[in-house]
């Protein structure tokens, strides 16, 4: 079985393929779960790699790569879709369609596919299986529950033992590694809210109902009810990230609505069921105090990432194997970032590894960050992508 140095060394003979793919992908972004042109050309570059099953309801694929030997399966995801952001890198390969990869999915697509090339190479030493997962919808479309819902995780016929994802981030240096056991990312979701009330003349505001005044004091008191009834320590955060009330055109009319929307960020399920049942209480109370009335809608939020404890201690002893002991690093705490690989890692031990791909050029202290309209990834450590999840998946298998 090749050790990590040497699927990196095979990986890095694939380099000019992998970059010159993850530029083909970065020019033809797609939303959420319906990516017909991007599953187009995963497959043409995955032909003759393994078994193909396509997605029912999304534009996911699975590549099962058995191995020579019966053993247990090992899973390896990579997400697919795009952002709704219109892309300002300058890039002579960027998109222009409206969408962007400003989270780095193309690259992580092109990882998945060096990772299958490495693996199909040696298939017949393998004990095992390994599932690859090329996923749609993880930018709040819940792509991964769709999957598993599907029957994705029973593929070869076995549940997976283990389960390993990566995550590239401007943020981190070239090729850092990084990873943490518990908890590692946030449970995301979001909450709207609409304050209908009853328009009129605004000079004459003892004559209408006005929804913008009890919008503000919501927005306001949400935050002080954060700090007054939620664990520093097991922290929740809830950021107001648009308002929408009147015509900019006109200041002399009072609107029938105003409404708002937050991203809701918790570390715990506890945290998340007790803000779904405060926020509302509150936002009502202040809306009967102004005599309007409020509508508080949630989503679905997706689970807090909980790595597993021994597939890190594998990502760590691997890691350090490719980049040496100064390039990986072991985390201190979580992000707030959600990563709805969280649902594979509730149904089977695994582990999410974060990557840096922050450009030698910039600094990655002040660098335009993922999701940015301006966010630059370095395609060149795609090939110790591809090396760290063959070198996982191939470690269960021996």
């Amino acid at each position: 079985m090749p050790t990590p140095d040497e699927f990196l060394v095979s990986a890095n003979h694939l380099l000019e393929d992998l970059v010159s793919l993850r530029r083909k992908l970065h020019q033809i972004p797609e939303f959420a779960l319906d990516l017909p042109q991007t599953q187009q050309m995963l497959l043409s570059e995955l032909e003759g790699l393994g078994e193909i099953t396509l997605g029912k309801s999304l534009s996911s694929i699975v590549l099962v790569i058995r191995g020579g030997s019966p053993g247990p399966t090992v899973l390896l995801r990579a997400d697919m879709d795009a952002l709704h952001v219109q892309e300002e890198t300058n890039l002579d390969f960027a998109s222009v369609n409206g969408y962007m990869h400003a989270c780095g999915h193309d690259l992580h697509m092109s990882a998945g596919v060096g990772a299958a090339k490495l693996l199909h190479e040696i298939k017949d030493q393998l004990k095992g299986d390994v599932a690859i997962w090329f996923q749609p919808g993880e930018e709040g479309h819940h792509g991964a529950d769709v999957m598993i819902e599907e029957g994705m995780l029973e593929i070869t016929g076995s549940r997976p033992v283990a389960a390993y994802g990566l995550h590239v981030f401007t943020s981190l240096p070239a090729g850092t590694i990084a990873c943490k056991p518990g908890a590692m990312m946030a449970s995301a979701g979001d909450m709207n809210v609409v304050l209908q009330g009853s328009g009129g003349h605004a000079s004459m505001p003892w004559l209408s109902k006005d929804p913008v005044a009890p919008m503000v004091e919501a927005i306001s008191s949400l935050q002080t009810m954060l700090n007054k009834n939620f664990d520093q320590f097991d922290p929740v955060i809830l950021n107001v990230s648009w308002i929408r009330a009147g015509d900019d055109s006109t200041n002399n009319v009072i609107p029938d609505t105003a409404s708002f929307g937050a991203t809701v960020r918790t570390f715990s399920a506890a945290n998340t069921e007790k803000l779904h049942i405060l926020a509302p209480k509150l936002i009502n109370s202040i809306a009967e105090g102004f005599g309007v009335t409020a509508k508080i809608k949630f989503s679905e939020p997706t689970k807090v990432l909980i790595n597993d404890e021994h597939s890190v201690e594998r990502v760590s002893k691997i890691a350090q194997e490719l980049v040496g002991s100064a390039g990986y690093v072991k985390m201190e705490n979580p992000i707030a970032g959600g990563e709805d690989f969280a649902s594979i890692v509730h149904e089977i031990p695994g582990a999410f590894v974060f990557l840096g791909a922050c450009p030698e050029e910039i600094d990655h202290t002040t660098a335009p960050t993922n999701h940015s309209a301006r966010a630059i990834f370095d395609d060149s450590v795609i090939p110790l992508g591809s090396a760290l999840l063959a070198s996982l998946a191939s470690s269960h298998l021996l």
